[in-house]
């Protein structure tokens, strides 16, 4: 195993932020932690790459303990922090050779290094321009770029595709799969579900800073016992939804619920049985449906169930 994390803690203060977070991440692995803003992702990934040292448990990496050998451990793994890591008033290349000469790499090697840098964040042609002119997306790509120069066993990206455009997330997301057929193993945290269903190998949800469960997609379902979802829209909002939901998930082969503005989303353990009493008690209440979706399992299944909220609430 190329990362073996053991019963990992971190508190502030009262926050207990991660609470015995323990997983594996294999050599050429797609690892995701998927879980809510505040649910203990980022803190999990400034402990692993010695960032933040844990006041309890430890984690081996590459066969390196990331308490009693940080260096070795910053020597082989390669970090994409959530926030843009740039200098805005350098080019992209003067970026890339300050934290390429940050890591120790010197003449030949770091010229190859920023060559191989621009070429992956496919940004040749806007090497020499500086960064506070690039989108969102290119310095998103530039910041994987750097987290590359020292060629890394595995590399840790943190929400790499917040704030985006659909185009540079897809190529992002292209990307990261790309470097992983090439043999690179990886840890990517999200709290996009359909980022993680992509490249995923193997999905961990984490809540509360507790890993709550792990597993392959097909895996997780299995385990968790999801069934299919329908997805109600109303012509109104509910002026209750709590009360709505309670009532809901009195009804038979309900087994979760979310009320969203106007959108209704259950759990339910046959939706070909359930679709018609849904829509009979919302009729008697009042309650119109101008829209009806129905769902396979998938990660936000997995997720309602788990927690019983949806994953961005």
């Amino acid at each position: 195993m190329l990362l073996t994390a053991q019963t990992l803690h971190k508190r502030f203060g009262d926050v207990h932020a991660v609470r015995g977070v323990s997983f594996h991440i294999d050599t050429g692995e797609i690892y995701s932690l998927l879980g809510p803003n505040g649910a203990g992702k980022t803190t999990t990934i400034g402990v692993l790459t010695t960032l933040l040292a844990p006041d309890e448990g430890d984690a081996l990496i590459g066969g390196f303990s990331i308490r009693r050998q940080p260096r070795q451990v910053r020597q082989i793994i390669g970090v994409v922090p959530q926030e843009i890591a740039l200098y805005e008033d350098l080019s992209a290349t003067e970026n890339l050779r300050f934290w390429g000469r940050m890591l120790g790499l010197r003449g030949r090697t770091l010229k190859l290094r920023v060559a191989e840098a621009l070429e992956l964040a496919d940004l040749q042609d806007r090497a020499r321009e500086k960064v506070r002119t690039f989108s969102g997306g290119m310095k998103r790509r530039l910041n994987i770029a750097v987290g590359l120069l020292n060629r890394p066993r595995i590399l840790f990206l943190d929400e790499p595709t917040v704030g985006i455009d659909p185009q540079s997330r897809r190529r992002i997301l292209d990307t990261i799969q790309r470097l992983n057929q090439q043999g690179l193993a990886l840890l990517y945290t999200t709290h996009y579900m359909e980022e993680a269903q992509e490249i995923s190998h193997r999905i961990g949800i984490i809540d509360h800073g507790e890993l709550i469960a792990e597993g392959e997609m097909d895996a997780l379902i299995r385990a968790v016992d999801v069934h299919e979802s329908i997805q109600l829209t109303l012509e109104t909002a509910p002026l209750q939804p709590q009360a709505l939901e309670k009532d809901l998930l009195a009804l038979p082969g309900v087994q979760a619920i979310r009320s969203q503005g106007k959108t209704l989303t259950m759990q339910v353990d046959a939706s070909d049985r359930r679709l018609a009493p849904l829509l009979a008690y919302l009729h008697q209440q009042g309650m119109h449906t101008r829209r009806i979706e129905i769902h396979e399992p998938n990660l936000e299944a997995v997720f309602l169930k788990l927690t019983g909220r949806a994953l961005r609430d």
